[in-house]
């Protein structure tokens, strides 16, 4: 399989260095800017200029800005694979404004990352087009794995994907700052305070995912009648800690039909 990533970014050089990992090695990154160009170089990773590089590739994966997908489009039709299968990782950018773009023989695909994918332990949310045959869209699912988890669903639920894990390590990582700053507050040296948020996150994190239980069960163990945690939660449901998480996603999942 010969890969072409449009976009050598953040999460184009995550996804490049994944599948590097899983044993890909014709992998290009189309890539406007020199300086990083030549970073990825460093890293072992052929680079090209122009969009051109794509032609020959069976798969394209478009790691770019929502905002900068219609000026990309138009050149990728050039270029692009009559049989290839496009994944985009756009936000907010449908599969069918993709495919109205490109010839119509070319599979689209449309995928959900977050930035766990960088050490493997990613999140991606992945929909298929209205002309994706089965085992191109089982062939993206194992592309993707190399970065970590992959979920199918219906891209109708794309909005959602985004909201809960696209943009969920942000929320996990509010919550690290306003815990390490509260035990600052009460005295904390910053450092030990870093250190008993993140390990303590980590760890429950672990836990629930080896969990059949469900997270409110596993939240009940923790919670004694009239203890400290009992405290805790009673001052987050009273400050609208809960109600302010799912505003927040519903937000996200507003923004990203925006973007769309």
């Amino acid at each position: 399989m010969r890969i072409a990533v449009v976009g050598g970014g953040v999460m184009g050089g995550t996804l490049v260095e994944a599948m590097a990992r899983a044993g890909h090695d014709d992998v290009v990154v189309i890539e406007r800017s020199p300086e990083r160009r030549a970073e990825l170089e460093q890293s072992g990773h052929a680079t090209a200029a122009e969009i051109d590089a794509v032609a020959g590739a069976d798969t394209v994966l478009l790691v770019v800005k929502p905002q900068d997908v219609a000026t990309v489009l138009p050149a990728l039709a050039a270029v692009v694979e009559p049989d290839a299968t496009v994944v985009s990782l756009a936000a907010g950018v449908r599969t069918a404004t993709i495919e109205a773009a490109l010839p119509g023989t070319v599979a689209v695909v449309r995928a959900m990352p977050n930035t766990p994918a960088v050490i493997g332990r990613g999140m991606f949310g992945v929909s298929a087009g209205s002309r994706v045959p089965a085992d191109r869209l089982d062939a993206v699912v194992a592309l993707l794995a190399a970065g970590g988890e992959v979920v199918v669903v219906d891209e109708s639920h794309q909005d959602a994907v985004t909201a809960v894990s696209g943009s969920g390590p942000a929320y996990l990582f509010h919550l690290a700052e306003h815990m390490i700053a509260a035990g600052v507050e009460a005295g904390l040296d910053p450092e030990a305070a870093r250190t008993l948020t993140v390990q303590t996150l980590v760890g429950s994190a672990e836990l629930l995912a080896g969990s059949d239980d469900a997270p409110e069960e596993l939240r009940r163990r923790v919670t004694s009648p009239n203890g400290t945690t009992h405290a805790a939660i009673t001052a987050f449901d009273e400050h609208g800690v809960g109600e302010g998480i799912r505003a927040g996603v519903r937000a996200a999942i507003a923004r990203s039909a925006e973007l769309g």
